[in-house]
């Protein structure tokens, strides 16, 4: 198998059809290898990205793997590179053991484990263990794709918050409704299977090999459905609307859990004891009342860092211009990403979150009077303005007293800060980001008009945030400007407040992935600390349940 990377192509020789552009591929490949198109026996595009540092040369550049149909001719290929050229951009590469969902294995598991959270990582693991044939219980508090959608609608329109169901909560947690974007920094075997499930799922095949791919909010509706489809054929039960309330942890080990549910045409609340012998926490990082409940039951908890700030909107055809020059609006290059960090003398440091090209601010509430920014683009990411979380860290020793649960706190309060100086209603703050490097409120829109779909209150975003978080930002914004022209545009605009972007507190796990307290009890994904995004949620997920079953087929 050869490996050809640094493939590149200039925009203007560029195939918008994906066809062609494998087509095209092939034949620059082979040219590359002197060989002819029909020589080959496998071809397969594993990379695309856009290399934009010449703003006047802007191209995509590709890796592809390929075979040849006499392995001979593959060395002799490769040797005359290397002799000739000594290209360090062809080489030989071995397919080495992919990364399998397992086999049913035919363990004995007396009960069920049960996996509480259908976000990523919960349905990885799931459909992992689903399909080792351990028949999972998959709880899921929030609803299905259908009325989960409902319930955000409604919110969106009226106010009217779904505190089970909303952005954070229900069917494919907070990342259905952020965009669907799947760069992660991690590294994994598991990457690639990760990719491949959601693509059988009905994700676009494009996210197998581009270099920042993204489902889009309208899409993953339907890719978690199918999702939870596949583990119910392969034996697992799925709860949604159900909520764990308790847990038993008598003896440091787990005993039963407690799920409880409305009954739809009663009202009443119906509580229903699970026992249970492992359980899989991967609630996310906005289950506030799983950490009270853990930290009651003595579960060992800690502090980590963390991040807060608000969400920056500028007119994507600004940052098109400023990514990509007089190229912009090439129908080959889409709409411009960016990805800014920016370290300061004191200490502190400010990032882009999350960004979304063409995208929309999202109310990502999931607390009665709390604000909270999320953002998110469609798969076509087509809307005027582009958004991104603006965040600072925020450090255990900020947090006041020893109280472990000091930074839910905070949050909290930011949240209810950002409320109150909304109006209420949901309505969210706004300040114009030359008024904010100013230290003056705004008065109204310039330019970009905020995509915050409950409406926004103009004034001030500062007292909404801690005020190491607020000068941070402030310091940083002109610092990023330099790296992305019009970042410190005047008229951009500030929504607050973001602080959900990860987990302020972290399920501690041993080596084993288990808790260190609790026995049976498996901390997974962002929720418990251990990720942060769907690519590294969804892969801990997979590693949790590969954990499991080891630790199953290892007992008597």
């Amino acid at each position: 198998m050869i490996e050809i990377a640094n493939l590149a192509v200039a925009l203007g020789d560029a195939e918008a059809d994906e066809g062609a552009e494998e087509a095209a591929l092939r034949r620059l490949a082979c040219r590359r290898l002197g060989v002819s198109p029909q020589a080959l026996s496998s071809f397969e595009l594993r990379r695309r990205s856009v290399d934009a540092r010449k703003r006047r040369d802007v191209r995509l550049v590709y890796t592809v793997r390929l075979s040849l149909r006499d392995a001979e001719a593959e060395g002799r290929a490769l040797a005359r590179l290397r002799r000739r050229h000594a290209d360090k951009n062809v080489r030989q590469v071995s397919e080495g053991e992919p990364y399998r969902l397992p086999e049913r294995l035919g363990l004995a598991c007396p009960r069920r484990p049960v996996v509480v959270g259908a976000g990523c990582a919960g349905l990885f693991c799931a459909l992992s263990l689903a399909e080792a044939g351990l028949s999972p219980i998959l709880v899921e508090r929030g609803e299905d794709a259908t009325r989960r959608r409902a319930a955000i609608r409604r919110f969106e329109e009226t106010g009217e918050l779904d505190p089970e169901s909303n952005v954070q909560f229900g069917l494919g947690g907070a990342g259905t409704f952020s965009d669907g974007k799947l760069a992660t920094g991690t590294k994994s075997p598991a990457h690639r299977i990760v990719l491949e499930t959601l693509v059988e799922a009905g994700a676009q095949r494009r996210i197998l090999w581009d270099a920042k791919p993204h489902i889009g909010s309208d899409v993953l509706p339907t890719v978690v459905t199918n999702l939870l489809a596949r583990i119910e054929n392969l034996g697992g039960e799925v709860r949604l609307g159900e909520r764990v309330c308790d847990v038993d942890t008598t003896g440091g080990r787990v005993r039963s859990v407690t799920l409880s549910r409305t009954d739809r045409p009663t009202g009443m609340v119906v509580e229903e004891v699970v026992p249970a012998d492992d359980v899989v926490l991967a609630t996310g990082h906005s289950a506030r009342d799983v950490y009270d409940l853990l930290a009651r039951r003595g579960v060992a908890l800690e502090r980590k860092t963390f991040a807060m700030g608000v969400r920056i909107e500028h007119l994507q055809a600004d940052v098109d211009r400023a990514q990509y020059g007089p190229f912009a609006g090439h129908p080959a290059l889409g709409a411009a990403p960016y990805k800014l960090a920016c370290h300061l003398p004191d200490g502190r440091s400010a990032f882009s979150f999350c960004m979304c090209p063409g995208g929309y601010v999202v109310a990502a509430a999931s607390e009665a009077g709390g604000v909270c920014t999320n953002g998110m683009s469609l798969s076509d990411r087509a809307g005027t303005n582009a958004n991104a979380g603006l965040l600072a860290n925020v450090f255990p020793s900020d947090l006041p007293g020893a109280d472990v649960l000091a930074g839910v706190e905070l949050q909290r309060r930011c949240e209810r800060a950002a409320f109150e100086a909304g109006g209420g209603a949901y309505v969210a703050p706004a300040q114009l980001v030359g008024d904010f490097l100013a230290g003056r409120p705004s008065s109204g829109a310039g330019r970009v008009r905020p995509t915050y779909p409950r409406g926004v209150s103009w004034g001030s975003v500062e007292g909404c945030l801690p005020d190491y978080v607020a000068r941070t930002l402030r310091a940083a914004i002109p610092l990023m400007a330099r790296h992305l022209r019009g970042f410190d545009d005047a008229e951009a605009v500030l929504t607050g407040v973001e602080t959900r972007s990860s987990s302020p507190v972290r399920i501690t796990r041993t080596d084993e992935l288990t808790s260190v307290s609790t026995l049976g009890l498996w901390p997974c994904g962002e929720g418990a600390g251990y990720a942060g995004g769907i690519m590294s949620a969804a892969t801990d997920g997979l590693r949790v349940a590969d954990a499991l079953t080891s630790s199953l087929a290892r007992r008597p």
